[in-house]
């Protein structure tokens, strides 16, 4: 390497380093995404609350980290338990929203904080949401609890906050658990539901919604709204818990490495880093520095041959009862190794997994396996059944995946 071509190396060196530093040593910028995970130490975060909650039952705290509906199919329903939800909407489709309306006839209760709901669930306890652009959202509020006793638990909230509230509930099957006060464009006080609750069935089933997510959350908690919140959540029943952390607009999804690099700061800076080191690499050191490599032949693969004079043998001598059992045995292998199935009972069940797992339907799977158990329940075989066999193994491994 010449002397310019070290001079110009030190120099992108030089820039690198300087780069990795000014990343690492920069302020980090507070992160105001709405998570609502209990994963999430951020301001809009709710690893506080979650941390919390066992002041509030004396069983273990349940969290579900899927949908609803494969969740609660799943848990133990044979005590009663509450359900939790927090965040800044809630929204659940036709299946989701009749498990939860059988979780709650059962006896259970549902509680809810988002600034608006979705689903056949909620529009059934004929309530619906307003959010006021002009006049509420984003502006100051009073929080105030119905109960003469909670006055002193009242709370304003005059910063990180979107204000809404019940503009129709259902008079006959709910009560009226606290409000929200703001101004209107007149400065006029005005004072609506925002916290309720709904029962449902004859066990004592109940939903319990509120519309301010935000006083969940790391930041309100630490900004003396923590009584506040306690008191809301001392509406529900001493019982087990589950905190959903699926329904949360934090979840965490990561599907591959490369996405977790890059929704990592410093990781994404890195690989940028690499990457552009690496094309100045290639740039600087892309010229050949050897000879050229002569080209050697590749040794003659011999397998196949082998392959073919031993099968000609087997069939010249007309033994197809042992080439039948051996490619019975080779396809058992390919389905072990590829599909990883269990192959000792090829029944009903290995039938529906091998059919899902191939991609190929359920007759022609049926059809190669009961084949495929009949010639092992025979002591002979002809010609015909081993090139029937054939056939079926190639049609059935063409289409696999």
């Amino acid at each position: 390497m010449d002397k310019r071509s070290k001079i110009a190396l030190y120099i992108i060196g030089a820039v690198i380093v300087f780069m990795m530093i000014a990343e690492v040593t920069k302020p980090k910028a507070i992160n105001w995404r709405d998570s609502y995970s209990a994963a999430d130490k951020i301001p809009l975060g709710c690893y506080i609350l979650f941390n919390e909650l066992e002041t509030f039952t004396n069983e273990d705290i349940l969290t579900s980290e899927r949908s609803i509906y494969e969740y609660l199919k799943r848990v133990d329903t044979s005590t009663t338990k509450t359900l939790i939800f927090i965040n800044n909407y809630l929204s659940f489709d036709g299946e989701e929203s009749k498990t939860l309306m059988d979780f709650v006839e059962k006896g259970n209760t549902i509680f809810m904080s988002g600034n608006y709901f979705y689903g056949n669930a909620l529009d059934s306890l004929n309530i619906a949401v307003e959010r006021r652009y002009g006049n509420l959202y984003k502006k100051t509020s009073e929080h105030k609890f119905t109960s003469p006793s909670l006055q002193k638990n009242n709370r304003q909230f005059k910063d990180v906050i979107e204000n809404s509230h019940f503009s129709s509930i259902d008079t006959l099957k709910t009560t009226v658990l606290g409000t929200i006060t703001t101004k209107n464009d007149d400065d006029i006080d005005e004072t609506q539901a925002n916290f309720i609750k709904v029962d449902v069935g004859e066990h004592g089933g109940q939903f319990i919604l509120h519309t301010n997510p935000f006083a969940f959350t790391n930041y309100h908690l630490i900004n003396d709204k923590e009584d506040y919140t306690a008191t809301v959540l001392s509406y529900l029943p001493k019982q087990q818990i589950i905190w959903d952390n699926n329904y949360k607009s934090g979840r965490k999804v990561i599907t591959s490495p490369l996405r977790f690099i890059l929704q990592n700061t410093a990781l994404k800076w890195a690989f940028y880093i690499s990457m552009f080191g690496l094309i100045l690499f290639v740039v600087f050191r892309g010229k050949r520095t050897q000879r050229i490599i002569p080209v050697i032949k590749k040794l003659e693969n011999a397998t196949v041959d082998f392959t073919k004079t031993i099968g000609e043998l087997y069939y010249q001598h007309g033994d197809f009862t042992n080439i039948i059992q051996k490619k019975i045995e080779y396809f058992l292998e390919f389905v072990r190794r590829n599909y990883y199935l269990d192959t000792n009972q090829l029944d009903q069940s290995f039938i529906e997994k091998l059919s899902i797992k191939s991609t190929n339907t359920k007759e022609d799977t049926k059809a190669l396996v009961d084949y495929l158990v009949f010639l092992k329940s025979k002591k002979y075989h002809s010609e015909q059944e081993l090139i029937e066999l054939n056939k079926k193994i190639e049609y059935f491994t063409k289409h696999r995946l």
